[in-house]
């Protein structure tokens, strides 16, 4: 399967076309940022000061650095565990502290802790902790007069609200970048046709309508479609054109010969299958004698609930709905227009099985079909010998803005006859004529 070429315009048209699966993505981003700041929250800290009263050991080469190991050091955090809570073990402890000497004199015990308060306390009770195994004569380090100098400070950190915004946005941003990441990397190995132009090149018939369509599901709402359908102005105006094309309309009100199309559509393509109704049901409302005719089918199971609406549809003016379970017609009263509704198999299309008609539509919605698929339809239509006449095609992407008609071939120029020329100069004459003799 080859991936499709990427430029800009086309990345927009992918992140716009499934902004939905982008958003989704992008939501769990966000969840899974605010979860992490719940689970993880951030700890405050809040710092207290010991003074050394008599600091000659610390002046020592050694005595700095020893009096920071004693700090935290199990003798004087066992000492203060007791009095800190919520209970912490030892080595939580040990990881939550932060101890550094400002200057020979003067130590620093910072605390983390969940709430400021909690961190208040831990530096708290570790300075005092400290003091008094320092002045104590158990001290490994002698016996050291020292005090608080400053008890703890307000605990400063961020707080759990703005840990939850930052990641929350952090997440946010970053499950959209991997959604448009995802998004685009399976839309460029998606093979299936969107845009009008690439259905109409894809097998080189013209797109003759684009219009928005029903997707019943069941026997009422296909029942409803066959008898309430109204166009917009615009899809009307897709729709009239279409019949023109066909040689319908306005024009063919009158005639006594009837046309014949086929509407192939694909299985599993459901918006596809409503288009022969609605241009049925559309064309008997121009006042146009219409024959909808629901004939023997390649996927049965495709068509179950339509049969079914077939079968129970009221009269509708201008309009007759008919099932066959044959392939051959019988005589019926004349219509200007009688639409067969045929679905197909993808895989496989058995076009000839279908009942014969004057020409055929191929209907396919939007991204619905890949150029292979289309391009079976086309040859079965083919070896029958019936003319593909255009394709109409169900709900096209709201970002498409190409129309699907083909080019018409350029004409050859004829080459212009001789011309006479007038009022040509008798020296000019006469030097041409010398010319053409020599």
């Amino acid at each position: 399967m080859s991936e499709q070429a990427l430029d800009l315009k086309r990345f927009l048209q992918i992140v716009r076309r499934r902004w939905l699966v982008v958003s989704v993505v992008a939501v769990l981003g966000l969840a899974a940022g605010c979860a992490y700041a719940m689970l993880r929250p951030p700890a405050l800290s809040s710092t207290a000061l010991v003074r050394l009263v008599s600091p000659q050991s610390a002046y020592s080469p050694n005595g700095a650095p020893t009096l920071v190991v004693i700090a935290t050091s199990d003798p004087v955090l066992s000492r203060a565990q007791p009095h800190i809570r919520p209970p912490v073990s030892l080595q939580t402890l040990q990881d939550e502290l932060v101890v550094k000497s400002l200057t020979p004199g003067i130590l620093s015990i910072r605390a983390e802790g969940r709430t400021g308060g909690q961190a208040e306390d831990t530096a708290n009770e570790v300075a005092k902790s400290f003091v008094a195994y320092i002045t104590s004569p158990q001290s490994l380090s002698g016996s050291t007069g020292a005090l608080v100098l400053q008890p703890a400070s307000t605990a400063t950190g961020r707080t759990l609200p703005v840990s939850i915004a930052s990641f929350g946005v952090i997440g946010l941003l970053l499950g959209a970048v991997l959604g448009v990441i995802g998004v685009v990397a399976v839309a460029r190995r998606d093979r299936r046709l969107r845009q009008r132009d690439e259905i109409a090149d894809s097998i080189g018939i013209p797109v003759l309508a684009s219009i928005p369509v029903g997707h019943p599901a069941d026997a009422a709402g296909w029942v409803k479609l066959l008898t309430e359908y109204q166009p917009a102005a615009a899809d009307a105006w897709r729709l009239r054109g279409a019949l023109d094309y066909l040689g319908v309309g306005s024009a063919g009100m009158g005639s006594a010969e009837g046309i014949s199309v086929a509407v192939l559509s694909l299985r599993c393509d459901s918006g596809a299958l409503a288009l022969g109704p609605q241009l049925a049901v559309f064309a008997a409302s121009l006042g146009i004698r219409t024959h909808l005719v629901l004939g023997p089918q390649q996927d049965p199971d495709s068509t179950a609930t339509l049969r079914a609406a077939c079968l129970g549809v009221a009269d509708v003016p201008y309009l007759r709905v008919t099932v066959r379970d044959e392939d051959n017609a019988r005589d019926e009263p004349a219509s200007v227009l009688t639409i067969l509704i045929a679905v197909v198999d993808r895989m496989a299309p058995r076009v000839a099985d279908r009942m014969h008609t004057s020409m055929a539509v191929l209907g396919v919605s939007a991204g619905a079909a890949t150029a292979d698929e289309l391009a079976r339809v086309a040859f079965s239509t083919a070896d029958r010998g019936r003319r593909l006449a255009g394709i109409l095609v169900a709900d096209p992407d709201s970002t498409d803005h190409t129309t699907g008609r083909l080019p018409q071939l350029t004409r050859t120029t004829a080459r212009g006859a001789p011309t006479h020329l007038k009022g040509v100069p008798t020296e000019t004459r006469q030097w041409m004529t010398q010319t053409i003799r020599s």
